[in-house]
């Protein structure tokens, strides 16, 4: 018989009632949570249909499991701290520079495993990052940790550590992420401590843990961000072993601002 995966119970089948109070508090004990929640309903579905005990159990484990994998996956997307929520769903692969196969390639997420960094650059607003969000939510349900940042978030996290002095504990933690994304360098100046904080992540990650960064500039053109030492170092840990992506085009923002399609029209 085939367990469904949702315990409401099917027509005709009376109110499931509470679970005794000896048995709530065991689960309770157990931390098995969802199998609390769910078991009214999944034991009155299975008296009603004449479950065998073995079905039973096999129903509270699948809800039990799977509620749990939500979890986790809510968990891993807090975490990672995504800006927008953006998901393939609302990716357009033709809109985008960056060939077709070389999207397919990065959808697959098997240079992650191999410990690959990952730079789109390019022009502002031709999806740079829409598509590292997007990569990074796909990591996120694939079950793999994601670290977001900015260039301004790894200033502030420098200098924050650094009054304490546990700057190497703090990028030691980042990297229990499998995809440690950096967005928009060159966007704005970057200060010291950002260029510092930017030069000791890449740093221990090297070899070590992927990273994704969106760049509007080439990263050989870093220099101009920061000292020049500083850059020539940074600039060759993450290239050595990375994909390079450049975006064109017009803004996908103004061209859809342009044509009328950004809002919704005022009635």
């Amino acid at each position: 018989m085939t367990i469904p995966t949702t315990t409401a119970p099917p027509v005709g089948v009376p109110a499931a009632p509470d679970l005794p109070a000896d048995l709530e508090a065991l689960l309770r004990r157990l931390r098995l949570p969802h199998i609390r929640r769910h078991a009214p309903d999944v034991l009155a579905t299975a008296k009603a249909q004449r479950w065998e005990p073995a079905e039973v159990l096999r129903a509270l484990l699948v809800e039990e499991a799977a509620g749990r994998e939500r979890s986790a996956l809510a968990t891993r997307r807090a975490v990672a701290g995504f800006p927008t929520g953006k998901t393939f769903d609302a990716w357009q692969p033709e809109a985008s520079a960056i060939p077709a196969p070389t999207q397919a390639a990065l959808r697959t997420l098997e240079w992650v495993g191999r410990r690959e960094n990952l730079v789109v650059c390019g022009p502002s607003g031709t999806g740079k990052t829409f598509l590292l969000e997007a990569l990074g939510q796909h990591a996120v349900e694939a079950g793999l940790k994601v670290a977001w940042f900015t260039l301004e978030n790894l200033g502030a996290l420098l200098r924050r550590h650094r009054a304490d002095d546990t700057v190497t504990k703090a990028i030691t933690r980042i990297l229990r992420a499998d995809l440690i994304v950096i967005d928009d360098i060159g966007l704005l100046p970057v200060s010291a401590d950002a260029a510092e904080g930017l030069y000791r992540l890449v740093d221990a990650a090297y070899e070590k843990r992927s990273v994704a960064v969106s760049s509007n500039l080439h990263p050989a053109a870093f220099d101009e961000l920061m000292p020049k030492t500083l850059a020539t170092a940074t600039v060759d840990r993450l290239l050595h072993h990375a994909h390079i992506c450049q975006t064109s085009g017009d803004s996908v923002r103004l061209s859809q601002a342009l044509a009328g399609t950004g809002v919704r029209p005022l009635t």
